[in-house]
């Protein structure tokens, strides 16, 4: 069985060759825009064709991470970026938007996609439809257990599979929580990491409940590797070098079955220790925050991980051939990664006292420092009598290693096709289909939803709310909702295939795990807001895919709303406390010790409540305040439905709500005016 990569994160050039010297395969960089890691250094264009040329002088490849949602007036400058990208070599393309995916396909058909994980793909149906899209690897969601990694690993799609490094709170491309309490979208790069600041269930005013220890799987690199996994992912593009470096000689250490020292790991960086997160469903002991003896522990650690990276890693042996003739130019070739070169030195003279002969040669060519190169074989064909200066011995074997290089770098960059594209939309505009704005509502109870349906288009619940629970509610009126976090496909599939045979045919798509469900069902399929469409090529992608609308992003502002064009309907939230987070862990349980005695809420360091709902296998963090737009559904342009989101409301709330009339307390008029950075 074939080890899987070892891929690192740089986000400077220092920090790549530190990744590179200490053994990594790949590694994954962000350039200067559109990076999930915006606050990192990361490479200028000049910068990131030398990175392109490091990873390849190595054998080792670049992938590049463009993995945030984009605006529409972003595109043609994203486009861009990706020929000039693929112009200096990079491998690999990480995205997580729907559009810049299909731009890339546009613009260089013979790109390589990776999906981020910001995708939240949790199954293997998910990462069966990535492959059927040209995907080709996927990087499942963190939140996954070992045995489901092993299902997305049988599909026909690399996976790559985050084994070391800060674990979040939500499910990656789930979170807002940055977004909405200081306008720093994680979607966009931006994460303010509000999650790492004091929350409580219980009134603990320096708890941090929604702070979790970094993740290692490394011990588990075995396990892994039988697992089927392609790659494995160490996170911190924002860390120093002497991060990036222990971890992969560690990972290194564990991959060729030695014990990884994982005490050394936990002083270079780590909250308090370690979890193994998810891999083995335990979920036990995973909160911890970074501590005063934590960094303390770091900086005595450093000086010596630099010794991991001082000097070039040998990765090539040179198989060497030199022709020494009387009266003709000395020659020499060397061989290396399936490239060869050769070089052309000063014609010998006749020896007066010593000879250079075959071991002398040898000698001077085998002394290859600090370079990527050791010697192989060494072959000779010398007449006798000859002489050549060691300092032109010297000469030779540098220019050799030189050639040898950027052949080698030559031998391992790729050659791409880019196209003439530019990115353009089609004229059509978002149509409502009625004077008034027809309204959707998510209900989360049969009271809601015996309640909402008159004032509704279509009543969107979770799928288990309908077993003999609402039998009055005609199936044509509702859209089902799976959980947005799949932890049985197989259940789930079975029963919506049930509900399909009572009518029920609508599908609420929160992922593209629900959307290849559904697909693969045969149901209508509407997009969630969680699907993070951003712009309108993201729109026109999924109405390709068959999608019969979708909710637009709740980041983006009423103006971008308003300019999107796609033949896509497009929907948009007006009432409700929307998700700040998606998790699998119980911040209140891991508080409290129990279930018992929910509070229900986690109270921040301002006061102010967060409700917590809870699902079997899913927790949802929602904003104290609720979102209010249903007064100024004038200013909503270029969208053809509402959506309404309750909680606990009553009957007679429900009704306030779809009435127009404002809730008491606190609202919000979310990232609609204000935007997100």
């Amino acid at each position: 069985m074939s080890l899987p990569e070892v891929l690192a994160p740089a986000g400077s050039p220092e920090t790549l060759s530190a990744a590179l010297r200490s053994g990594a395969d790949a590694v994954y960089v962000g350039g200067r825009y559109y990076s999930a890691r915006s606050s990192a250094s990361n490479f200028s264009d000049e910068e990131l064709a030398d990175a392109a040329k490091l990873c390849h002088k190595y054998g080792a490849k670049l992938d590049l991470a463009v993995n945030t949602v984009i605006s529409d007036s972003e595109a043609a400058h994203f486009c861009d970026y990706i020929k000039y990208a693929a112009s200096v070599g990079v491998d690999a393309f990480i995205v997580q938007d729907w559009g810049c995916a299909e731009i890339i396909r546009r613009a260089v058909p013979d790109a390589v996609i990776h999906t981020s994980t910001q995708m939240s793909v949790h199954t293997a149906a998910g990462a069966g439809l990535l492959s059927e899209l040209g995907y080709a690897r996927v990087v499942p969601a963190r939140e996954c257990h070992k045995d489901v990694l092993a299902e997305i690993c049988s599909k026909d799609i690399e996976t790559e599979v985050f084994v070391h490094g800060a674990l979040c709170m939500s499910v990656s491309g789930q979170c807002y929580m940055s977004a909405m309490m200081g306008s720093r979208s994680a979607n966009r790069g931006r994460c303010g990491q509000a999650c790492r600041l004091p929350y409580s269930a219980v009134g603990r005013k320096e708890s941090c409940a929604l702070s979790l220890k970094d993740l290692s799987l490394i011990p588990k690199a075995a396990e892994l590797t039988e697992t089927g996994v392609d790659s494995l992912k160490i996170e911190g593009r924002m860390k120093r070098p002497e991060y990036t470096a222990s971890a992969v000689h560690e990972l290194r250490k564990a991959l060729d079955r030695q014990a990884p020292d994982m005490a050394f790991l936990k002083g270079v960086f780590s909250r308090g220790g370690f979890t193994d997160g998810y891999f083995t469903g335990k979920r036990t002991a995973m909160f911890g925050v970074r501590e005063k003896e934590d960094v303390i522990e770091a900086q005595e650690l450093i000086p010596k991980i630099h010794e991991y990276y001082r000097f070039e890693r040998k990765v090539c042996p040179i198989d060497i051939h030199a022709v020494m003739k009387n009266g003709q130019p000395l020659t020499v070739n060397g061989k290396c990664m399936n490239t060869s070169v050769q070089v052309t030195g000063i014609i010998p003279d006749k020896a007066q006292n010593r000879p250079t002969d075959r071991e002398a040669l040898e000698k001077q060519f085998s002394k290859l420092g600090d370079t990527i190169f050791t010697m192989g074989s060494f072959t000779a064909d010398i007449d006798d009598g000859l002489f050549v200066p060691a300092g032109k011995l010297n000469e030779l074997r540098r220019e050799l290693c030189e050639k040898l290089t950027d052949a080698v770098i030559k031998l391992n960059t790729p050659i791409y096709h880019p196209t003439d594209y530019a990115p353009s939309l089609p004229e059509a505009r978002v149509q409502r289909c009625a004077e008034k704005l027809p309204v959707r509502t998510y209900c989360r109870t049969a009271e809601q939803a015996e309640t909402a349906l008159p004032f509704s288009e279509y009543i969107i619940a979770d799928y288990k709310l309908w077993e003999k629970v609402i039998p009055d509610i005609p199936a044509e009126k509702v859209i089902l909702s799976p959980p947005r976090f799949i932890t049985d496909e197989r259940a789930l599939t079975a029963r919506l295939t049930e509900l399909m045979a009572h009518g029920f045919e609508r599908l609420y798509c929160h992922t593209p795990d629900s959307i290849a469900i559904g697909r693969k069902l045969g149901m209508k399929l509407h997009g969630s807001f969680t699907l993070n469409v951003f712009n309108s090529y993201s729109a026109e992608y999924l109405s390709s895919l068959g999608m019969e609308d979708c909710v637009f992003s709740f980041e983006a502002t009423l103006e971008q709303l308003s300019k999107v064009r796609t033949h896509l309907p497009l929907g948009a939230v007006i009432y409700g406390r929307l998700p700040l987070m998606l998790t699998r862990n119980c911040p209140i349980q891991n508080e409290k010790g129990s279930c018992e005695g929910c509070t229900r809420t986690l109270t921040d360091r301002t006061g102010r409540q967060l409700p917590v709902v809870c699902n079997k296998d899913s927790k949802e963090i929602l904003n104290t305040d609720i979102l209010c737009m249903t007064d100024r559904l004038d200013e909503m342009k270029n969208i053809s439905c509402g959506l309404v989101i309750l909680h606990n409301e009553d009957a007679q709330q429900t009704l306030d709500a779809l009435s127009g009339i404002k809730p008491r307390g606190n609202i919000t008029r979310g990232l609609y005016y204000r935007g997100i950075l």
